[in-house]
């Protein structure tokens, strides 16, 4: 179902083509949990249809973001400039060894995580259709999702605002009211595909917020991820599982969606082409000095080179030297039964006094903002990007 060719997929041409005996052994194969489900829809533009609308619990809203990984591996760090001795960062991970996915998982979980505790293993790990994927990410945007879905679902046709933590600005969820569809499945399909859009402009804010200067501890520059290469991909992935899952009816309580959270992202990345973690070490590598800069330590800002400055919700991977393959476009509707999803809900930054680290606004940032800002930050980092160090 990936890497489209003369507007077809090449692996349903090939998929199609296969024998009884070719799909049922294929099937035999895949996780359990999913065997006997629908193969899980990656096409760039997504054509699930609801096969069960159901109702979703009470959730507590995510608040705070699992610690993900900067650029490259066996990093080293520095604190205030100083080399931290005898610390390495292992931060590869493989698909079938992520453990158990906990929605909403603290800042203090995610940490342990990183350090072989917790339940859940993030990291990042490469995919032959995907490039690379940090999973931190693809699970924040999961549980993002499905809490403004569940939001969207109790208050269906009904004008409401959600205030979210400050970054840079007041983040805001502004739903307006909107004619519900009788059809239940559609109704469904509006709310989860309405909450993936905005699950997503999230996440692309807070990458603008980064670059701009937001430290979720103070006195912790976050500047090395803001815009790094396979972030908002990975977001994007996210909140398309996270509607894959919602869609099929597995967000109907929190125990079952950990659980099938936590196969939907193995099989994702399967289905992507995820590579061994000794195969993910070769590719960043190969982008050593192209892509990062193994001579400098976490959190020093031009550990990463290549940055995505793009903040579409419709994107390929950042093209990787050589690998032409990697470069499986995903994106979101832009309409839902009719409805344009934008006049359902979207998100808005009110000015706070964080604010004036950004560029100077009166009212609010919107999406249509968000590219602007961007922009301006890659006309920066071209001017003062270092040039690389000899080894």
């Amino acid at each position: 179902m990936l890497n489209k060719v003369n507007g077809k997929s090449k692996m349903l041409r090939i998929w199609r083509c296969r024998s009884p005996l070719f799909i049922a052994l294929t099937l035999s194969l895949m996780p359990r949990a999913w065997a006997a489900n629908a193969p899980l829809d990656l096409e760039t533009d997504p054509h699930q249809v609801v096969s069960q609308a159901s109702l979703l619990p009470s959730l507590q809203k995510p608040e705070g973001l699992r610690p993900c990984c900067a650029f490259g591996h066996d990093l080293r760090a520095e604190l205030k400039g100083v080399p931290v001795p005898f610390y390495r960062l292992d931060n590869i991970v493989e698909s079938h060894q992520l453990g158990t996915h906990r929605y909403n998982d603290s800042v203090i979980r995610g940490l342990t995580s990183m350090v072989g505790g917790g339940s859940e293993k993030n990291g990042i790990l490469y995919t032959t259709q995907g490039g690379f994927i940090d999973t931190a990410h693809v699970r924040d945007s999961m549980d993002m999702t499905y809490w403004i879905a569940s939001q969207l679902l109790q208050h269906q046709g009904s004008a409401f605002r959600v205030s979210l933590s400050n970054e840079l600005a007041r983040r805001e969820i502004v739903v307006r009211p909107y004619q519900v569809p009788s059809d239940h499945q559609k109704a469904f399909s509006l709310v989860v595909w309405t909450a993936a859009r905005v699950a997503f402009d999230l996440a692309a804010w807070h990458e603008i917020a980064q670059w701009y200067g937001f430290e979720s501890v103070p006195g912790f520059s976050e500047g090395v991820s803001a815009f790094s290469p396979e972030d908002l991909y990975s977001n994007l992935l996210g909140v398309r599982l996270a509607a894959a899952l919602l869609l099929q009816g597995e967000g109907r309580d929190l125990t079952h969606y950990n659980s099938r959270a936590t196969d939907i992202i193995t099989q994702a990345l399967d289905q992507l082409g995820a590579v061994s973690k000794q195969n993910t070490a070769q590719q960043f590598d190969r982008l050593d000095g192209q892509w990062w800069d193994s001579q400098r330590r976490v959190p020093n800002k031009w550990l990463v080179r290549q940055r995505n400055y793009l903040t579409d919700n419709a994107r390929r991977p950042t093209p990787i030297p050589g690998e032409p393959s990697a470069n499986h476009e995903l994106a979101l509707p832009e309409q839902v039964a009719g409805v344009t999803l934008d006049d359902v809900a979207v998100l808005e930054l009110l000015p706070v006094k964080a604010s004036q680290q950004l560029p100077a606004f009166t009212e609010k940032l919107t999406r249509e903002d968000f590219q602007r800002l961007a922009e301006q930050a890659e006309t920066e980092d071209a001017q003062q990007r270092p040039a690389l160090k000899a080894e």
